[in-house]
């Protein structure tokens, strides 16, 4: 079966109608991989180096990347809106992308949720690993990551299935919109709460996350739940900006 001419314009603009945007701290091991890994779909792509202690801005550098650095350590949070304003700035792109540096997260999947957010002309396309697969996730974390889908439905009036997913794309005039408060790892609470606000049109596109023992060893804690939560719980209190 052929392909319609307007999936098929769809999946060629993807390279380079989007930038990719990567945060990254202490990930000289994986980077490289990652990036080279980017590249095969994607043309623009934006390394933040979030005062990193390791050589990860020259390896990212070296891989194809733009880097750009924070020379401390701001959170992941600071790192993509440093990220999605460089991108923003200094190309010509229609959609931002947001990606992992840890390897959790598929090249395949993203360059997808670009080409539906082009056929839909959704301003937001969330990736769900509850509409796709986990790979190695504990039952522990998978409880924690439930139950963070209820309180953020309960707060932004979303009707989403997954809450702390780092793969995202983000329509330019979507983008443009994310001013984040929340500097550590409560920002992924805090772009659905941008969305619900604005009522930004999203849809959720099912994605795969591979867990491996570098992932975990990198990823937050169980326990920071309860701080993301308690950031959130502050973020509301205050007054919009």
């Amino acid at each position: 079966m052929s392909m319609s001419n307007s999936h098929l314009d769809a999946a060629h603009g993807v390279a380079t109608r989007a930038a990719v945007v990567i945060p990254m701290h202490n990930e000289a091991e994986v980077i490289a991989e990652v990036i080279e890994d980017v590249r095969r779909r994607f043309t623009h792509v934006v390394c933040v180096d979030d005062g990193s202690r390791d050589q990860c801005a020259r390896i990212a550098r070296a891989a194809g990347a733009t880097v750009v650095r924070h020379p401390t350590n701001l959170g992941q949070g600071a790192a993509l809106e440093t990220g999605i304003r460089h991108a923003l700035s200094q190309f010509e792109v229609d959609y931002v992308v947001t990606f992992d540096a840890d390897g959790q997260h598929d090249v395949d999947n993203a360059a997808a949720m670009v080409e539906r957010a082009i056929l839909e002309g959704a301003q937001v396309v969330l990736g769900s690993r509850f509409l796709g697969e986990t790979v190695g996730i504990s039952r522990s974390r998978q409880a924690i990551l439930r139950t963070a889908v209820r309180f953020t439905r309960s707060t932004t009036g979303l009707d989403v299935t997954d809450a702390h997913n780092g793969l995202r794309v983000l329509r330019r005039d979507a983008a443009e919109l994310v001013r984040l408060r929340l500097h550590g790892m409560s920002h992924a609470s805090e772009i659905l709460s941008i969305i619900g606000r604005n009522r930004l049109s999203y849809v959720e596109h099912p994605v795969t996350i591979s867990y491996s023992d570098y992932s975990r060893a990198k990823g937050q804690k169980s326990y920071n739940a309860l701080n993301i939560i308690f950031d959130l719980m502050v973020n509301r209190l205050r007054p919009a900006a």
